[in-house]
């Protein structure tokens, strides 16, 4: 089953006394780009929450965050960045008498500078604490693909109704065609009669032409390649590999077909269907743009 690139998904878990939380959510990319935002503290992991997302996901772009709770550990450790500290102070010393504003500096102030303050835990078990994330991220991944595969199955079911209609303006396409040739043949007939009166009319010369006229307008071509392009895309879009890139480079040859059709049509039913067949394709296009 097709999966969309859109989707969302979480999960909850603990390792060792901290509590993991991971959120994904992702939405249309050509290519996998994957952000990781987790505590500074915890960055041992990323690499791992990383390996999970490419093992689930081909191509979009996601966020992932991941947030660890650390009021139930033990051990744990607040420290001060004294350098750091000091450095601010100094600075919003000096921006305080250079610019006489007020030095309005408390200590819950400057404690909510950027790394300042940092968490630490006593004995930190960092590859027991990489599986623990990975294995929640997996949790989390693990939704995410539930919620793609049922907006790939909502993408899958409109497709194949959009490939069922394009199938029925090929199909009268290919009954109108012949009906051109026809109505070409009556008129070159009648303008032929009008001119040479009693002279008599050259059969020869007007099956020639209307040979001629047939090659000229003749779609079967195009016709046959667009069934041929048709089946490609059901298999595809039956299939349960990421084919996303594959079916877009497809549309485009449903596409040229089409175009195709447009410039050998010679009455306006044909016309009409063309412009409804490539409305067609136009919106698989678009539906397309969201399967992985």
């Amino acid at each position: 089953m097709i999966k969309s690139m859109t989707g969302y998904g979480s999960a909850k878990g603990a390792v060792d006394d901290l509590t993991i939380t991971v959120e994904l959510k992702s939405v249309n990319n050509k290519f996998l780009d994957a952000s990781i935002r987790m505590p500074r503290s915890f960055m041992f992991a990323e690499d791992a929450v990383k390996s999970a997302v490419q093992r689930h996901i081909s191509r979009g772009k996601i966020d992932v965050f991941v947030n660890v709770d650390t009021s139930e550990a033990k051990g744990m450790k607040v420290k001060v960045n004294e350098t750091l500290l000091k450095g601010y102070i100094e600075a919003i010393g000096h921006i305080s008498d250079e610019y006489s504003l007020p030095n309005d500096m408390t200590a819950m102030s400057v404690s909510r500078f950027p790394d300042v303050l940092t968490v630490e835990k006593a004995d930190l078990d960092a590859e027991a604490i990489s599986k623990g994330i990975a294995s929640v991220a997996e949790q989390a991944l693990s939704d995410f693909d539930t919620m793609r595969l049922r907006e790939g199955e909502k993408l899958r079911d409109d497709v194949l109704t959009r490939l069922a209609t394009i199938d029925r303006y090929v199909t009268q396409i290919e009954q109108e065609s012949p009906k051109t040739v026809a109505e070409y043949r009556a008129r070159l007939e009648a303008k032929m009669s009008e001119v040479l009166g009693t002279a008599g009319i050259d059969e020869n010369r007007i099956l020639a032409e209307a040979a001629v006229f047939a090659d000229h307008i003749a779609v079967d071509e195009e016709t046959v390649r667009l069934r041929s392009h048709m089946s490609q895309l059901t298999t595809m879009i039956n299939g349960s590999s990421p084919t996303g890139r594959k079916i877009d480079f497809l549309i485009q040859e449903f596409n040229r077909e089409a175009n195709t059709i447009g410039s050998k049509c010679q009455n306006s039913d044909v016309a009409h269907l063309v412009v409804g067949l490539k409305a067609e394709i136009e919106k698989i296009r678009e539906q397309i743009q969201n399967i992985e």
